[in-house]
């Protein structure tokens, strides 16, 4: 009878070892793989870099058209501003219900958690490395489009760039603002929703349903007012409103109005309204808050 032995066994782990901090890391650079599609089949690449690039039409669309009238009168009309174009990242929504069920529902569905919390990472870690790779990633598909329309507008303004760099320079400052605002928000509510489920279309459809239902409502609250003059016109006026302070889907547009404008957009039902620019502000930080506590709770409970 002809055998054979082989050379194997159990080796000590010889490398580095970390704590809490890298454990973490290392969980927030997973998430942002699986949320990107790295190391995964060529159809999980497709959402995250389809999506970028929708958002991103715009900004090269911009460009273009200051480009080809730079020499005419129609130089100054623009096609979409910077504070517009955070309004635009509205279309992460779609992403965030997609990623956020993906990087969340399967730990709990697979029963990984308790190898996870084993040791050093504890529920607070998990929470924070999820929710920051998503507010990274979120952040970074906002911000790419902004620094293609600020660096193409600077490129092609007749004054030259240091000129447009000069007259622009406070985008410097309320874009990253106002975009990680967004992110931050976006963030927290869809990996605290995911958390709930351990399915990903239920939470998925939950994202969506909870941003467009809130929507809908804050339309139904906002009536408006008719007015008729003496002359027999009759025209119709919004008086204001704190109804959209529900419109989980509208709010973070108000903090933008804050950064870029400082002050509520005079078009938003909101506008006229007395401290309408705090009192968004705080359900702002409301929202944002019970979204984490949600998710701290969630997985303390699994932690112990």
């Amino acid at each position: 009878m002809a055998g054979a032995v082989y050379d194997r066994g159990y080796r000590p782990y010889e490398g580095a070892r970390g704590g809490r901090r890298e454990a973490r890391y290392a969980l927030f650079r997973a998430s942002v793989r699986r949320a990107l599609g790295w190391r995964r089949p060529w159809r999980q690449k497709v959402v995250p870099f389809v999506l970028l690039a929708i958002v991103t039409v715009p900004a090269v669309v911009n460009v273009g058209v200051a480009y080809l009238t730079r020499d005419t009168p129609a130089s100054e009309i623009r096609f979409i501003t910077y504070r517009d174009y955070v309004g635009v990242s509205n279309a992460l929504l779609v992403f965030v219900a997609l990623t956020a069920p993906d990087i969340i529902c399967p730990d709990r569905r697979q029963r990984v958690l308790p190898l996870l919390f084993a040791r050093p990472l504890t529920g607070v870690d998990y929470v924070l490395a999820k929710v920051g790779s998503m507010v990274a990633i979120l952040f970074a598909f906002s911000f790419i489009p902004q620094v293609v329309l600020f660096v193409g507008q600077m490129l092609v303004s007749k004054d030259g760039a240091l000129s447009y760099l000069r007259d622009n320079a406070e985008v410097l400052w309320q874009v990253p603002i106002a975009v990680a605002l967004l992110a931050l928000y976006y963030a927290a509510i869809g990996v605290a929703i995911a958390s709930l489920t351990t399915r990903r279309i239920i939470a998925g459809a939950l994202i969506i349903g909870l941003f467009i239902v809130t929507s809908i409502v804050s339309s139904v609250l906002v009536q408006p007012q008719v007015i008729q003059v003496s002359d027999g016109g009759v025209f119709t006026m919004r008086s204001p409103s704190a109804a959209p302070l529900v419109d989980l889907l509208g709010l973070p547009l108000v903090l933008r109005d804050l950064v870029f404008l400082g002050h509520v957009d005079p078009s938003h039902p909101m506008a006229g309204l007395a401290r309408g620019g705090l009192y968004a502000v705080v359900v702002f930080i409301a929202v944002v808050t019970a979204a984490l506590v949600t998710l701290f709770l969630r997985y303390d409970e699994v932690e112990r």
